[in-house]
């Protein structure tokens, strides 16, 4: 950073800059967006300055009279030595009294971008905005374009003096917010085929863990204006987005971050909000070989290898499980092998309680399942229906944490894993070493909005979306919205849940909005609860099971 003692003589030149210079937008909520009108009347205001952000290629085609061309490329490939971004700045134009007004060809990133790096490098964000809906809203208005290229500007006189760190993270702090989700929000503006895996544009699909998919495009409007904040509030919240959250933003390169960036920070007034400008490259590149997801909650489902381990002998012995493993399977399968420690809670007391919850709590609390724990579900064919059923009641009575384990029985013991015959052991412990499951009183904490049975009892922030989830429509298919999926193609043939990559294109192409109060439906309620399963496994934010 370099220091320079002429703070007196830059006051007053700002001060006299600053008295024929525009003011921006007269609604302070939003006073870094103009709109097409605001600049029409500024369009030959010599106090303002517009840069067209697009690429070479449309600006060339046409671009806002007077606009200066600046290229990303340039700019936002890679970070700039200080000096180096003052001279870039300067051959601009930019000085600290202009009103800067920039855009690109509407509802993108590449404004929100030099909006972040010029605000990064210390430009006064009272002087800076965005032209809302860019060249695509101009055009809409009639209002002239051109392909003359205007002279180049005066050299400005803004000075880099340092960077605001406060709107820039880092990989270390990226990489602890992202294993503390309650306090923490990375919000990833790619695509859902970029977050899910489909679209492969590193060594790895996916992205890091606890990402939100909040895709740049869902924050414009159809005519690629930026929606408006009652809207934009709305959807962060229906994402857990929250505003005392501290909140990251990153895409693949930490261009797209821009616009989630800029919507939360400058039109909502989101306190705590950082741009990753490495994003998944910085992730991806680091040599420890971080951790990448494509499912949005991976943790619902538990393989072999995890089960055996987690609630194995061993740490059962040294430290105490937190596992509940209940399998649904019927007795008679459930005494020729089972997982070791496993409780049999046959897949028809389910269905017998599906409406009787208060009951089943006691039947599960009297099998040893603890409330308090990790239960995993076992069915011995990964995610069947009976599993799905078992794993929604176990939510809806409030289970601290709910799993199924995708791994089929052949498959646990193809891996070598010991399997048990006898019944396991549930009683009073009589010894320190006595491996007893003890009964439990089933503290059912219970949650709304996982089963309902009056569709029209519900209201979420988004329109209902019933999910047709058996082979056939409903025999009484509700009134309304409705996407057929039917729960068998959701997953592979040894039953786990198919890729998150083509879970995704199977739900797009079914209609399943993500931004709706999704409520599964089927004649056999567990058909329902299978794809419950399977929204919640993509991070599907509202999701109920009709019953």
């Amino acid at each position: 950073m370099r220091i320079h003692v002429r703070l007196g003589s830059l006051l007053t030149l700002a001060a006299c800059l600053l008295a024929t210079a525009p003011g921006l937008a007269a609604d302070d909520a939003r006073r870094n967006l103009v709109d097409v009108r605001w600049l029409t009347r500024h369009l030959d205001d010599p106090g303002v300055l517009i840069l067209d952000a697009s690429l070479a290629p449309a600006y060339a085609a046409q671009h806002i009279p007077g606009a200066i061309h600046v290229d990303a490329f340039v700019y936002g490939g890679k970070e700039l030595p200080l000096a180096e971004a003052e001279r870039l700045y300067q051959s601009w134009g930019i000085s600290p009294g202009k009103t800067i007004v920039l855009y690109d060809q509407g509802g993108s990133y590449l404004a929100t971008r030099l909006f972040w790096a010029l605000h990064y490098h210390g430009f006064p964000t009272d002087r800076l905005a965005i032209l809302d809906g860019g060249l695509a809203r101009w055009q809409a208005a009639q209002l002239p374009v051109t392909k003359d290229v205007p002279p180049p500007p005066a050299r400005g006189t803004f000075t880099v003096w340092g960077t605001n760190e406060q709107v820039r993270v880092r990989l270390p702090e990226f990489l602890n917010a992202s294993g503390d989700p309650a306090n923490s929000a990375l919000v990833e503006a790619l695509g859902g085929d970029w977050h899910f895996g489909a679209v492969r544009a590193f060594d790895r699909a996916g992205h890091p863990p606890h990402g939100i998919l909040l895709p740049s495009a869902d924050l414009y409007n159809p005519d690629k204006t930026f929606k408006s904040d009652d809207e934009l509030r709305r959807m962060l919240h229906y994402l857990g987005i929250a505003p005392e959250k501290q909140i990251y933003t990153y895409c693949g390169g930490g261009v797209a971050a821009s616009a989630p960036f800029f919507a939360l920070k400058f039109l909502l007034g989101y306190p705590n909000v950082k741009l990753y400008p490495e994003s998944e490259m910085g992730w991806l590149s680091d040599e420890r070989g971080l951790p990448y997801w494509t499912y949005d909650a991976p943790s619902l489902m538990r393989h072999a290898p995890w089960l055996n381990w987690s609630g194995g002998q061993r740490i059962r012995t040294f430290v105490g499980a937190r596992v509940s493993i209940v399998d649904v399977r019927p007795p008679d399968a459930f005494t020729v092998e089972h997982v070791p420690f496993a409780l049999n809670v046959p897949a028809a007391v389910f269905r017998e309680h599906t409406g009787r919850l208060d009951e089943l709590a006691g039947v599960l609390g009297a099998a040893g399942v603890d409330a308090t724990h990790e239960a995993v579900v076992v069915s011995g064919g990964g995610l069947t229906k009976e599993a799905a059923l078992a794993f929604v009641l176990l939510e809806a009575l409030g289970q601290a944490r709910t799993s199924v384990l995708v791994d089929s029985m052949a498959r646990w013991a193809q891996q070598g894993f010991d399997t048990a015959k006898t019944a396991t052991a549930v009683g009073p412990r009589t010894s320190p070493r006595d491996l007893s499951i003890e009964p439990t009183r089933y503290a059912s904490a219970r949650r709304s909005g996982v089963l309902i049975t009056d569709p029209s009892a519900t209201t979420g922030l988004y329109p209902k979306v019933f999910v047709a989830s058996g082979a056939a429509l409903p025999a009484r298919a509700p009134a309304g919205t409705v996407a057929h999926v039917p729960y068998s193609e959701l997953l592979t043939p040894d039953g786990a849940p198919k890729s998150a990559a083509d879970l995704w294109t199977i739900l797009t192409k079914a209609g399943v909005p993500r931004y709706a109060e999704l409520v599964c439906v089927a004649d056999d309620p567990a058909e329902a609860a299978a794809v419950y399963f399977v929204l919640k496994l993509m991070g599907y934010p509202d999701v109920k099971v009709l019953i």
